[in-house]
Formats: C-alpha cells, sequence, structure tokens
C-alpha cells in the first residue's frame, strides 16, 4: 500500500460549527484538500467564507476545496440523516479518547467553535460517539486546526491504514 496518496475509499468529512477564526478555517480547509474530504460549515460563520484571511491560510489550495454549507444545525442534522452520515462531536467533554474510538467512512467530525466548543443541543443526544484529545489542565483548548488534523488523519489511519 502507497501510505504517500490518500486512498479514495477515505469518505471522512470535517464539520465546522459556527467558526470565528478565519485562519483556522483556512488552515482546516487546506487540511482537507490534503486528505481529499468535505469540509462543512454548519450555520453562519463569524466572517465571509471567501474572505482574505481564509483564503491566505488555505494558500492555493482553496479551489479545490469541496465546500459544503448548511444554512443551520436543523438542515446539518438533515443533510447527514439522508445521507447515512454519523456525527462525531470532537470536545473536551467527549466520553471517547480520539486513538480509541472506530472511525468509519460516512463519518463527520464535528468541531465547535473557537470561544465554546459545540453547543450541547448539537451532539448530547449522541454523546456515546463523541471524541476529546487529551491535553493538560493548564490550557483551556488545543487550537482548533491542530485538533482537526490530529483526529481527521487518526480516522485516516484507522480507516486506511490498519
Amino acid at each position: 500500500m502507497n501510505s504517500k496518496v490518500i486512498k479514495n475509499n477515505f469518505n471522512v468529512a470535517v464539520a465546522l460549527y459556527r467558526p470565528e477564526i478565519p485562519a483556522n478555517t483556512g488552515n482546516i480547509g487546506r487540511l482537507c484538500v490534503g486528505l481529499n474530504i468535505e469540509l462543512h460549515i454548519v450555520s453562519k460563520p463569524s466572517f465571509i467564507i471567501s474572505s482574505k484571511e481564509v483564503r491566505r491560510a488555505g494558500l492555493d489550495y482553496w479551489e479545490h476545496l469541496v465546500l459544503i454549507k448548511h444554512e443551520n444545525e436543523n438542515t446539518f442534522l438533515e443533510y447527514c440523516n439522508n445521507n447515512g452520515r454519523r456525527i462525531i462531536p470532537i470536545t473536551k467533554f467527549g466520553k471517547n479518547r480520539y486513538d480509541e474510538f472506530n472511525y468509519s467512512n460516512n463519518d463527520i467530525l464535528l468541531f465547535g467553535r473557537e470561544s465554546t466548543g459545540l453547543r450541547e443541543s448539537l451532539w448530547e443526544n449522541d454523546l456515546e460517539n463523541s471524541v476529546y484529545v487529551p491535553m493538560s489542565d493548564n490550557i483551556r483548548s488545543i487550537n482548533l486546526s491542530n485538533t482537526a488534523a490530529i483526529v481527521a488523519y487518526e480516522a485516516y489511519r484507522h480507516i486506511c491504514l490498519s
């Protein structure tokens, strides 16, 4: 198996709930292009998606991004239900450590806002599938784009390299 090229059978996606920092969204967009996966934006972000800051972080890869925008959390949940997508909430209050979780194709890794995380209504009914990345008590959270990279590549390793 050539582990230098992303396999076409990797069908996990990343979703951001109302992102606030353009550079994080741009970096995550670049991550999604690198993994050849979709980026979903749930509800309105705190900035204009086409802004210079987002494009700067995504560099010249932004045109290759498969970006799907959802008007609100209900349309996102409906999309997931209609397309057989399992939502994996990523939160510091998650039940499963990111490297011990059983990822599968069609999962959508759902990340919350940089300042407040995920609203409980987005994940409280699916706590069994929630994931966390361990960290010390010295920080409130790990940077969103770093966390997305950690979890997305673990899902890739789990699905495609195991």
